[in-house]
């Protein structure tokens, strides 16, 4: 497990993510490593763990490649090279099933 993974997974929990799953794309994906999927309770708060994260990452060296998704949006990707984030709102993650889409790979559930 990768540094910057352990960074995130760590950010989005101390920063009260819930449901943080990471999915292993080693081998599958030549673009990143790993995907890390959290939910956010509100447009705010989703917009605050983006925020958290891509900071936290630039502070310890790590770049970010881009965030995509406005101020306000119920799914926003912070791409950090290695680590693609993915945080939604419970409905916008009930509907984009992104979890289910990368199913057949490894798939945890992160735990502190």
């Amino acid at each position: 497990m990768s540094d910057l993974l352990q960074l995130v997974e760590h950010t989005l929990s101390e920063k009260l993510a819930e449901h943080i799953s990471v999915i292993d794309m080693r081998g599958i994906n030549p673009f990143t490593d790993w995907f890390v999927v959290a939910t956010a309770r509100n447009l705010r708060h989703a917009d605050s763990l983006a925020d958290e994260v891509a900071n936290a990452a630039q502070k310890a060296g790590f770049p970010l490649r881009t965030r995509e998704g406005a101020e306000g949006s119920s799914w926003i990707l912070v791409d950090l090279n290695e680590v693609i984030v993915h945080i939604f709102t419970e409905e916008a993650r009930a509907q984009y099933k992104l979890e289910n889409l990368w199913g057949d790979l490894p798939i945890e559930e992160y735990s502190e």
